[in-house]
């Protein structure tokens, strides 16, 4: 005799927890030439960043020659220094942004 369907036990499907993809860095390199009302605009426009918060990244940047802006995945951290750069070289000035893997 079969035992019916009600009395077959099921095992749990294994479930996998999502891996949480790996996380870049955005930096803000400090130069000589870029207007610091410059640096505080593109950090407004391109990071949503306040104006109290963008100038305390944009002076940190002053000081110690780098800034990490904000922690993003790969595609989105390489999107937003993109386009923060190209800010700054439609504007003429040398302002650079970078990603770097966070450890």
């Amino acid at each position: 005799m079969c035992p019916s369907d009600a009395d077959t036990i099921q095992k749990p499907e294994a479930r996998t927890k999502p891996v949480k993809p790996p996380l870049w860095k955005v930096i803000l390199l400090n130069d000589d030439f870029t207007p610091r009302d410059f640096v505080v605009a593109v950090l407004k426009a391109v990071f949503r960043m306040t104006e109290d918060e963008a100038l305390g990244v944009m002076m940190t940047a002053h000081r110690r020659g780098a800034c990490v802006v904000a922690v993003f995945t790969k595609e989105v951290a390489e999107t937003k220094a993109g386009q923060a750069t190209e800010m700054g070289q439609r504007a003429g000035y040398p302002l650079r942004f970078t990603t770097e893997k966070e450890e």
